[in-house]
């Protein structure tokens, strides 16, 4: 590929957060989750992003859900953890809580509900990363902040110390383009894709590592893609994707006008793990509702179809 050397690379999983009945954290199943990532070879753990239900959990169950990453993983691989909030301030506050937790780099987005400018976005990804004693990546998800971060803004944070690397889940790949290209001249920068559905055209292009959703469900088949992709195999690569995209279609199988495109997602997701039997239930966080019997047995299909029906965790 080239000879950077990103600090972040890989297959790094947003960790999904298994809830109990009553919404509390559900420590064995975060914990057998954890491993079953661990086990698939994954390069790195994010919590408390968009996957881990974090704009749904409390302080104290963020921090819950923190704890018991950290110290499952155990050091084995970087937990990076979002300090997903609204302003500066609030970001820092959650940044520095994660840092007593045991995080080893911190996530921001834009800010969020206030109307904010490309200026004042600079400045909160500066004074935030000035407030932190740890790395800080950015998060480019507009569907949810509603705002696209721009390459040149992240590319000059970045050769000013500021960033360590981004998550772009943006789907604006020619921006992700621009951005891998100026990441060439920044060998410590990580350029990761939040793109799962298109992976090995993203390291094609010069993507360090993915953050994939679907990850959590089919890490081996995301370690595959990444090596595969390392390699220059890229037939190995477009067929592991390929492979995958059609996993994916288990987003597709709430019924339409019942889920929000989160609690479809999600739910997907939980969903699978319990069938594989990773996590004990498909709980997700209020007002989502949980997928029912129906739409478990599509999801059921689609992991058969794709390979994974009765695989054991750790397998």
């Amino acid at each position: 590929m080239n000879d950077r050397a990103p600090r972040y690379s890989g297959v790094i999983p947003p960790v999904v957060t298994p809830l109990t009945e009553d919404g509390g954290i559900d420590r064995a199943s975060l914990e057998r989750l954890v491993g079953h990532l661990l086990d698939a070879g994954v390069t790195g753990l994010f919590v408390l992003g968009s996957s881990g239900e974090t704009a749904y959990l409390t302080p104290d169950r963020q921090d819950e859900a923190v704890r018991i990453v950290t110290a499952t993983a155990g050091g084995q691989v970087p937990v990076v953890v979002g300090a997903i909030e609204t302003t500066t301030d609030r970001a820092v506050e959650r940044g520095r809580a994660v840092t007593q937790l045991g995080a080893d780099a911190v996530v921001a987005t834009a800010p969020f509900y206030t109307r904010t400018d490309a200026a004042e976005t600079e400045r909160h990804f500066r004074q935030v990363a000035a407030a932190l004693d740890l790395p800080l990546l950015a998060y480019d998800v507009p569907v949810c902040v509603h705002s696209k971060l721009d390459p040149d803004m992240l590319l000059a944070l970045a050769a000013d110390g500021v960033l360590a690397g981004v998550k772009d889940s943006s789907g604006d790949d020619g921006s992700f383009r621009r951005l891998a290209l100026g990441a060439r001249e920044l060998p410590g920068f990580s350029v990761l894709t939040g793109h799962e559905l298109v992976v090995d055209a993203m390291m094609l292009c010069g993507a360090d590592g993915v953050v994939p959703g679907l990850g959590n469900v089919d890490p081996h088949g995301y370690v595959r893609l990444h090596e595969a992709s390392l390699r220059g195999d890229w037939a190995a690569a477009k067929a592991e994707q390929d492979r995958l995209v059609a996993l994916f279609d288990i987003v597709r199988a709430a019924r339409p006008g019942t889920a929000s495109a989160t609690a479809a997602g999600l739910g997907a997701f939980k969903t699978a793990l319990t069938l594989l039997g990773v996590i004990a239930t498909n709980a997700v966080s209020a007002p989502m509702r949980r997928l029912d019997e129906s739409e478990t047995e599509a999801i059921a299909g689609c992991l058969e179809r794709a390979g994974l029906a009765g695989v054991a965790p750790g397998s």
